[in-house]
Formats: structure tokens, C-alpha cells, sequence
């Protein structure tokens, strides 16, 4: 395991993966390794091979000889795993080493087209609807209408038509307030390398024809926000903490410069400030940038990026601070002017029926310059060694095509040797990171919506490890089609292959019903595991979506591939509940166990009334 300016984080509580136990390591017969990747912050730096790969490959191999010291002369074999921007590492350490690593797991991975586009896509939507979300989740929820575009007046079915080919995947809005916390923390922390590799574009984007800003909608003047301030306190990070708030990627690691991951000001203004820059106007931090994520009042929560960040530890009380949201706002349609080859369909929406772009280009697309900037490397599917990557369908960053790109450029890349190298397992009902029920959590619960997927990440490592050592090929890769950016997979755990088990829930023979308070209520639930991947070992029951799944279901016995289960259940209170029933399978068929648990969820709707 390797963060960036962390080596410590694997314990760590702010990284609840269970991948990274130390229990799971020493039950698989391995050893752990975590560095820092060189760095004392979060940032790449001037080389971004050494973050990227060279120092994972330099402690790896380290490693080995204080491996043959402590047991003998022998030569480990040795594995790497890491996610979203991991995922990316993890790639271009197997690219671009031999010898250093056998397999590799990267999980949810993108594309180099990835930055800043995922998220400027996404922000844009959000602004544009986010009155209208709790609608559309209402309509992709089960037993919902089926129809999000229901009362969405031109600009909104516009802007959700975008995102939605761009491959952002409905399911996932229903995390929106999440979403925009964390996302807007990520992309406003990219802007400083935008705003230095491309200036021009934010003065261009609010004058010259065919840019958004040149032509503004009635949303977009609204949105816009500009307004002077001054500091009146500082928050620490540790002061975040202590409050039980979560902080932005930027502000928890920073590293060893102590700078605010909150401000409160003398006065904010009106509308949504999250996004903004906060130009400091004076102080020793005087022409230095910092970002907006949140506002509670007047409080705003902080996020930096790279130019910025080690000055900004000047920042004091009583210094003048412009809020102006105008950078924020041109880069949520970033995306239409970075057009790339047409091998990244979901971009065919801004071309025309020549293939040629529909709106200005800038001078560089500068997806791939974002790429090498985080990982040292761009994809290439170029590698020695076994691979099996884990992406989730349900992903609000790493959309689930970007696998399916990066499958195409291996495949391309292994000819014959693709099947005895490459898998990808697509894992349903899980999004980017593993759900944390938080205290401000409102029903259904999150833990009831997506599944942890750091079991299967534990089975993939495992896999990975008998394909290198011992030959024994992995389960297949999962079947799946890919259309307007959406990933489909078929309904049946036969079809689908892959390694998660697939349940189909029922209430009352269908996926929604209606009942009076007191009306005894039945549930089926269906469940199947892909052929080789284990059996059934569990299943629990959450009826009204506290997240904790108080009812465990006892099963036959724990060796089946096909398991059925019935029960009942009565609600006492009026409201609509999304019932859920949470099944895990295990490929030693070991019901005990902590680790390598396949997990997948099944949910239905009960609208519930006083007679």
C-alpha cells in the first residue's frame, strides 16, 4: 500500500478498507508493505515517476533483501493493489517495471481522459439540477417510475443527458450531498494546475462565442458570485476532527505544513459558494488561492491545490479575501472543449455528424498530462504478469466504461496471451468507497444502498497471487455491454460470470408494495454465485434501513450456489422503506470468516400508509 506523504495510513480510521487488515495479510501467508511514495504531502511533485512508480518498485525490491534476511535466501513473490488514483499507480508500476511485481489488482480505475472531465461533467449537472435530484433518484430507485426525466424542464434533461453518456451512473445520485462535498474538494484542487497549464480557457470561457459564459443561460448569471470579505477565525484541521466533520482530501493531507482547513468570514454572500476561489487579498498569503468545498454559514470548510498550498500557511485573521466562484463555474464544461480521439466514445455527444468537435477547442487536450502528472505514466496495456481489475458499477468518478477502455488497450496490447494475463470483474450495488454510515445519516442508510467491496478486493488478490505462483486461472471476467456510457451486465449470475453473487428481491411477487400499517408483508429473495466463485454463506435482513442489519438469516447449510429464502415482516409506522436483504458468498464456503467475502444487495420499496 502506498499514500502519498502517508506511511502510516493503512491503520489508519480515515482508510476503512478492509483490504489493507493486517489480519487478511497474515491469514493469506504475506507480508504488508506501505511507503509514502516519497513524499512528505499529497502532491506528485516536479518528477511524478517517483510518486507514480519508482519509489513502490524501489521498496518493493528492498523488501525482498530484509525478506531473505529474516528467512532464508529466497525471492518473495510480490503484489500490488491500490485504487483511483492507486488504480492508476498500480498500472504503471506493473507497465513500466519487470521483475518488481508478479500480478496486480488496480480497482477503480479510469482513463486518461479522466481528469479534470469526470468531475467537471458532474458539477455541472449538479448546479444545473440539484433541485430536481431527489426526483430522479425517486425514479431510478426500485419500484420507482423508471422515468428521470419526468418534469425536468430543457436545460435540466439537457444536462443530465450529458453527464449520463458521459457515463456518470444514475443509481449513484442518490449520494449527491456526498458527492458534492467530496468532489468538489477533488476538482477544485485540480484547478491550479488547469489554471497553469491553460489560463487563457477561465477569461475565454466568459467572452469568447461558443463558450458557456459567452452566452449565458439565466442559471448560470444567477449562480455567479463575487464578494469581498474579511477573515475573522481560523480552523485547523485538527479542530475538523474533533468535530466529527470529514475534511478534504487536500486539507487531511497536506502534509507537514500546518495550513487552515476552514475560515470563517466577517460575512459570506448569498447562493452556492461551494467551488469558489478565495483570493487572498492582502496578508503574507497575498495572491495565493484557496478553494470553497462547504459553507455552514459563515463558516467555509478548505480545499488547495499544488500551486497554492505551501503558502498558504500565511493565511491569518484579518486578511481581505475575494470570493469568487467565476474559475469554478467555467471549469463545470471543461469536458466539451477537451475532445479527444474517437476511441473515448462517450465523448461522440459534442461531435457532429463529421466527427468534428461542436465547440472550440483548447490548444491541448490535457487528459493525459493529468494522467502522467498522478501516476508517472500514461496506460498503454502494456505489461508483464497476471492482472485482475475490480471496478463497481455504480462508480460516481471512475464511470464503469473507463474499465472497458483500458480492457481494450490490454487486449490489443496481449493478443493470444490477453485470457492468461487479464481479468476484470465488474461488481454491482458498490460505488468509488466503501459506505460509512455517518451521525447525521438519514434513512435508508447508506449501508443499505452499496455493498463494501474490500472482501472481493481480498479474493482478487488471492486469485491473482495462485494465477502468478501456481497457474490456477481466476474466475472469468464478467460479461457486460457497454452503450451511451453505461455499463449493462445480464440479470442471472450464470450470464453474468465475474465473481459476485446476484439476488433477486421480492415483496409481494413484485418490487414494490403498498400496505397499511400492520399489514404482514412477504419477501422472497433469489440468490445465485457465478460458476466457480463459491457458495452462499449469508444473508441478512434490514427492513427499515437503519444500516445495521439486525435480522441474520440462518441458512441450510453454507455449500449451495442456489439458495432461496422467505420471510415476513410487519411495519409498525407510516412512511416508504426500501427493505434490503444483504447476501455474501466465500469461495472456501467459510461462513466464520472475516475475510475475502463476496457481498452484493438486493432491494425492494414498501410504501407504507394508516388505513
Amino acid at each position: 500500500m502506498a499514500i502519498s506523504g502517508n506511511e502510516k495510513a493503512a491503520q489508519s480510521p480515515e482508510y476503512p478498507d478492509p483490504s489493507y487488515a493486517l489480519g487478511f495479510v497474515f491469514e493469506s501467508g504475506a507480508y504488508f508493505l506501505e511507503s509514502n511514495l516519497g513524499r512528505k504531502d499529497m502532491f506528485p511533485g516536479d518528477d511524478p515517476t517517483i510518486a507514480g512508480y519508482r519509489t513502490s518498485a524501489a521498496v518493493a525490491k528492498y523488501s525482498r533483501v530484509l525478506a531473505s534476511e529474516m528467512y532464508g535466501p529466497h525471492r518473495p513473490y510480490g503484489y500490488a493493489w491500490g485504487g483511483s488514483g492507486g488504480g492508476y499507480k498500480t498500472i504503471s508500476c506493473i507497465e513500466n517495471t519487470e521483475g518488481v511485481w508478479d500480478g496486480v489488482v488496480p480497482f477503480i480505475h479510469a482513463t486518461p481522459m479522466a481528469m479534470i472531465n469526470v468531475f467537471s461533467v458532474q458539477a455541472h449537472a449538479m448546479r444545473i439540477l440539484k433541485d430536481k435530484i431527489p426526483s430522479i433518484v425517486d425514479a431510478v430507485e426500485p419500484g420507482g417510475s423508471g422515468d428521470m426525466y419526468a418534469d425536468l424542464n430543457e436545460e435540466e434533461r439537457e444536462a443530465l443527458t450529458e453527464v449520463t453518456k458521459m457515463g456518470f451512473p444514475p443509481r449513484a445520485w442518490f449520494n449527491y450531498r456526498r458527492i458534492a462535498f467530496g468532489y468538489t474538494g477533488v476538482l477544485t484542487t485540480l484547478l491550479d494546475i488547469v489554471i497553469k497549464w491553460d489560463p487563457t480557457y477561465f477569461e475565454d470561457f466568459w467572452k469568447v462565442p461558443g463558450y458557456l459564459g459567452a452566452d449565458p443561460p439565466e442559471s448560470l448569471l444567477r449562480a455567479r458570485i463575487q464578494h469581498e470579505t474579511t477573515i475573522n477565525k481560523l480552523i485547523m484541521p485538527e479542530d475538523i476532527r474533533k468535530m466529527g466533520q470529514s475534511l478534504s482530501i487536500s486539507a487531511g493531507q497536506a502534509g507537514n505544513i500546518t495550513v487552515p482547513a476552514g475560515l470563517v468570514f466577517e460575512s459570506v454572500p448569498e447562493g452556492e459558494i461551494q467551488g469558489a476561489s478565495l483570493f487572498l487579498k492582502s496578508g503574507e498569503a497575498e495572491g495565493r488561492v484557496a478553494y470553497a468545498i462547504a459553507a455552514f454559514g459563515n463558516t467555509v470548510m478548505l480545499a488547495y491545490g499544488e500551486e497554492n498550498y505551501p503558502y498558504l500557511a500565511g493565511i491569518k485573521v484579518g486578511d481581505k479575501v475575494l470570493i469568487d466562484n467565476s474559475n469554478y463555474l467555467a471549469a463545470q464544461t471543461y469536458h466539451r472543449h477537451q475532445v479527444p480521439s474517437p476511441e473515448y466514445k462517450v465523448w461522440d455527444q459534442f461531435r457532429d455528424a463529421d466527427g468534428k468537435p461542436l465547440y472550440p477547442q483548447r490548444p491541448e487536450i490535457l487528459g493525459p498530462r493529468h494522467a502522467y502528472h498522478g501516476a508517472g505514466s500514461v496506460q498503454t496495456g502494456k505489461f508483464k504478469g497476471k492482472m485482475i481489475v475490480v471496478n463497481t458499477l455504480m462508480d460516481e468518478v471512475a464511470y464503469p466504461w473507463q474499465a472497458d477502455w483500458y480492457r481494450s488497450k490490454v487486449k490489443e496490447a496481449l493478443g493470444d496471451k490477453f485470457d492468461d494475463n487479464y481479468r476484470l470483474w465488474y461488481i454491482d450495488q458498490a460505488m468509488h468507497t466503501p459506505p460509512v454510515i455517518t451521525p447525521f445519516e438519514s434513512r435508508p442508510a447508506i449501508t443499505t444502498r452499496i455493498i463494501n467491496y474490500g472482501g472481493i478486493l481480498q479474493q482478487a488478490l488471492r486469485d491473482v497471487s495462485a494465477w502468478a505462483e501456481k497457474g490456477i486461472a481466476p474466475p472469468a471476467s464478467t460479461t457486460y455491454e457497454v452503450g451511451d456510457g453505461q455499463v449493462e451486465v445480464p440479470p442471472t449470475a450464470k450470464e453474468r460470470k465475474g465473481i459476485q453473487p446476484v439476488v433477486t428481491l421480492t415483496v409481494n411477487g413484485g418490487e414494490r408494495v403498498d400496505v397499511n400499517v400492520g399489514k404482514k408483508v412477504k419477501f422472497t429473495a433469489v440468490i445465485d454465485t457465478p460458476p466457480d466463485v463459491g457458495s452462499v454463506v449469508g444473508a441478512e435482513w434490514d427492513f427499515e434501513g437503519v444500516g445495521d442489519y439486525p435480522i441474520t438469516e440462518k441458512l441450510k447449510d453454507t455449500k449451495s450456489t442456489h439458495v432461496e429464502v422467505k420471510t415476513t415482516y410487519t411495519f409498525s409506522e407510516p412512511g416508504t422503506y426500501f427493505p434490503t436483504i444483504r447476501v455474501t458468498s466465500h469461495r472456501q464456503s467459510d461462513p466464520k470468516t472475516r475475510y475475502a467475502r463476496i457481498q452484493n444487495i438486493g432491494r425492494v420499496r414498501v410504501v407504507v400508509t394508516v388505513q
